[in-house]
């Protein structure tokens, strides 16, 4: 079954033009509950990886996120997301691959708690014999990391709502607060930013955005993923529900958090790049309420 977001209630860029220049394509991945293959795009399902490869373990110092008490022993990290390229239109894909890996490790790690995330970019065609993905091994916190899901990718435009520049914002803020009064549409809830899980687009922050630089070129990074705890909230599921999980009441109890994540107080895991270095090397902010 395809997912999808229910047109706009109102025409954004007509309403405010000065957002057209900030306008930006995000795919939204729509993880349900199921038993995805290593061979299909997933959150949270068997990766395709290469037999020659040994599976990447985390020895880094870190943390039960729950207790903050130290931990010492290593553990496999946990598949996170497997998107092939027909599955991300609009994602920048480097030149010979076309199936993007993200892994993490669930236990917390530095100053501010977070998951240990990893890249990996490849040609499927080229992997040839597999390894099989551990399952997760005992002691995990468990909302730490995502149950199997398929995934239902749909291409959506995002305007940003944490990064939206000041000065645009106090040109609009009179205009924002007339449309909710009219209509009960709030611009940061209901047209902004897509919530969930997502490549692309404007990371869906919890509190102030925080980009990080390359440490290689010094440049700003792209924002590759956001791994959110749920994928709407009380507000927001008003306009980006897709409509085929919408009810009678509300919404299919099965949409709301399919991955079974709940970061931190509700936060996220933003994953970002940098293409400007042939390498493209990641960055990643932790962030929740």
């Amino acid at each position: 079954m395809t997912r999808r977001t229910p047109a706009r209630p109102v025409n954004v860029e007509k309403l405010f033009p000065e957002l057209i220049p900030f306008r930006r394509q995000a795919v939204r991945l729509h993880p349900r509950a199921g038993s995805p293959s290593s061979h299909e795009s997933s959150v949270g399902g068997p990766l395709l990886w290469p037999a020659a490869e040994p599976w990447p373990v985390c020895a880094q110092e870190h943390y039960d996120p729950d207790t903050v008490s130290e931990l010492q022993a290593a553990v496999p990290m946990v598949p996170v997301v497997q998107v092939h390229k027909a599955d991300a239109p609009g994602i920048p894909f480097p030149d010979g691959s076309d199936l993007l890996q993200v892994l993490w490790c669930p236990y917390a790690h530095g100053e501010f708690c977070y998951p240990l995330p990893r890249v990996h970019w490849r040609d499927s065609r080229a992997i040839g014999d597999t390894l099989p993905t551990p399952a997760p091994v005992d002691g995990l916190p468990k909302d730490w990391y995502p149950d199997p899901c398929v995934i239902h990718p749909e291409q959506v435009t995002e305007y940003p709502s944490h990064d939206l520049p000041r000065d645009v914002y106090d040109a609009l803020r009179q205009r924002f607060d007339e449309l909710h009064a009219t209509t009960g549409l709030d611009y940061w809830y209901h047209l902004a930013e897509a919530p969930g899980i997502k490549l692309g687009g404007y990371p869906g922050w919890t509190q102030e955005p925080c980009w990080p630089e390359c440490a290689a070129c010094g440049g700003r990074m792209e924002h590759l993923l956001t791994v959110a705890s749920w994928e709407f909230d009380g507000e927001s599921w008003r306009t980006w529900l897709p409509v085929e999980d919408r009810t009678d009441s509300g919404w299919a109890e099965a949409a709301d958090n399919p991955a079974g994540l709940c970061l931190g107080d509700a936060g996220g895991v933003y994953v970002f790049e940098c293409r400007a270095c042939p390498d493209r090397p990641i960055g990643h902010w932790f962030d929740c309420s």
